[in-house]
């Protein structure tokens, strides 16, 4: 044998002599246990000890929404963390109250605690087409904004349509400018959204009924509207004419002005001036609409004609109350329902709608100082003798004064294109308002401020009232009849105090028109919901007996 044999290792036999022992080998006379199978008898620290049974796998978990709440969750054994200590307050639903109380109520509550619909019109097998009952919704709320309604008011006929077709999990949202309405079918689908922007507004009362009409049809489990009904409708209610022509607004103008300036003192010949100035104002403003001048301009030229007359009046030294001219034509000009549905939406929590409805009125507030300041401000400098001191007489002719404000709100409520059956009842809520302004103003000899958000509040009261009978909006009984109650006088006192370089004086007295402004908007809002709150108007019967009376 070689000696590089010799350093070759033995055979592979000699790996497992048996007279070789491992330190790994079982000592002689311990057993080892029966079957091993051949597996090692090495354990892991995590192994569960002998006595103890492990629990099966769970099986795999489905796959699961985001909203989905916990599995170690109990509804039973729910936290109380997020109730607060003095609980949640009941919300009351009543069945036959008007869909607007029921559609703000629900509008108020969170998603989660809204009750679930009960849809009241028929739809095919296949469910509510979602995209056209949205479409519906905006096209809907979009005339109601664009005419002049709140904002709260247009998110409960929104949600209304949605909720009678059975879209329950619907949010509307209504800004100056712009309605979106978002709705979801359940917690795990995605929603679907759709927006509406409003270009042009219009002050159109009677489109503004039509459209509540059909809102109320929609929601009455008796009267059964299509989709394609309800499209048909409202295409019939944008293509419905208005119901007073341009030569009857212009004469209803006149007449509005007329009657404002008998109603600070003015006699037959204030009564014709002031009515000549309003008509030509309004014809001028009629005219740079037709070019496209912003209402800016034409708030500001219908403006001066009035001012012009009662300059001239005072120039030619003419025994005529020449202040009570230019309030006159000033009352036909005061932009009443904006300035009220301003307040209403920041009154009810929509800030936004509300910040841009003021700035509006204030835009159309500076448009008419501007123009009065200016034919002021030259019949100052050509020698006009107007004296803001001169106090207009408003207490020495009662009953005529109830009659100059009833006749001031029958012409504002032909201006806003109201309904003819609701001209009589605006024109009575008139009279009432300024009956009670005058008798707390002059004979209880209350603050201005006061009485005057007393009576509106009275007009805002019976204006619900009236709307809840006919199952209407509220708006055509209340805005023409605060007509007696704008501050016409304030603001004329105010703008004359500034063109004879009274600053002080006419800051005061334009603070004063601010502050009366506001009391009309506050005790409108303030009317209304006292009758939200403490008056049962309407019932299953009521709203078939006002359905009969308009024709269904």
């Amino acid at each position: 044998m070689t000696e590089a044999e010799d350093r070759k290792p033995g055979r592979d036999e000699a790996r497992y002599d048996p007279e070789l022992t491992s330190e790994f080998a079982v000592p002689a006379g311990v057993a080892a246990p029966e079957g091993g199978g051949g597996e090692p008898e090495t354990t892991s620290e995590f192994d569960v000890p002998a006595g103890f049974e492990a629990r099966p796998p769970a099986s795999a978990d489905p796959e699961r929404s985001a909203f989905s709440p916990p599995s170690t969750y109990s509804a039973h054994e729910a936290p109380p963390a997020f109730t607060p200590a003095s609980g949640f307050p009941a919300v009351s639903l009543v069945k036959d109250a008007p869909w607007q109380d029921r559609m703000r109520t629900m509008l108020r509550m969170p998603v989660a605690e809204r009750p679930a619909p009960e849809p009241v019109q028929k739809a095919d097998e296949g469910g509510p087409a979602v995209p056209r009952v949205l479409d519906l919704t905006l096209r809907i709320g979009e005339l109601l904004l664009a005419g002049g309604e709140g904002a709260e008011d247009v998110e409960a006929a929104m949600f209304a349509v949605c909720r009678s077709y059975g879209l329950d999990r619907c949010e509307p949202g209504v800004t100056f400018t712009l309605l979106a309405i978002s709705y979801q079918p359940s917690l795990v689908d995605d929603p679907v959204t759709a927006s509406r922007t409003v270009r042009r507004r219009g002050t159109d009362y009677t489109r503004l009924a039509a459209v509540f009409r059909l809102v109320d049809d929609l929601t009455d489990p008796e009267t059964h509207v299509s989709l394609e009904e309800a499209y048909r409708r409202l295409a019939e209610i944008r293509r419905n004419r208005h119901p007073y022509p341009g030569w009857a607004l212009t004469a209803a103008s006149g007449l509005l002005a007329g009657a404002a300036s008998v109603l600070v003192g003015g006699d037959l010949l204030v009564f014709v001036a002031a009515a000549v100035g309003a008509m030509l104002g309004d014809r001028l403003a009629w005219l740079c609409a037709g070019r496209g001048l912003p209402e800016f301009y034409q708030f500001m030229i219908a403006a001066m004609p009035p001012a012009a007359i009662g300059v001239a009046f005072s120039l030619a030294h003419v025994d005529v109350a020449a202040s009570a001219v230019v309030t006159g034509g000033l009352f036909a000009l005061l932009p009443g329902r904006a300035l009220v549905a301003g307040v209403q939406d920041g009154l009810t929590g929509f800030y936004i709608t509300a910040a841009a409805r003021l700035l509006e009125v204030m835009y159309f507030f500076v448009g008419i100082v501007i123009g009065v300041l200016t034919v002021l401000y030259f019949g100052v400098k050509l020698g006009g003798s107007l004296n803001p001191d001169v106090a207009l007489s408003t207490s020495q002719r009662p009953l005529l004064q109830i009659a100059a404000s009833m006749v001031l709100s029958l012409t504002f409520a032909v201006l806003l294109q109201q309904e003819r059956s609701t001209v009589l009842a605006v024109t009575l809520n008139g009279g009432v308002a300024w009956s009670v302004y005058g008798a707390m103003r002059y004979a209880g000899e209350i603050s201005p401020v006061a009485s005057t958000a007393v009576a509106a509040g009275l007009v805002g009261l019976f204006g619900q009232l009236l709307s809840r009978y006919r199952f209407a909006s509220a708006l055509p009984y209340t805005t023409a009849a605060i007509g007696p109650l704008l501050p016409g006088s304030a603001t004329y006192f105010g703008l004359l105090s500034m063109a004879q370089n009274e600053v002080d004086r006419g800051l005061v007295s334009l603070a004063k028109a601010a502050s009366l402004a506001m009391a009309i908007a506050i005790g409108v809002n303030l009317g209304s919901e006292i009758s939200r709150l403490t008056l049962r108007v309407g019932s299953a019967g009521k709203r078939r007996a006002a359905k009969r009376t308009r024709g269904f």
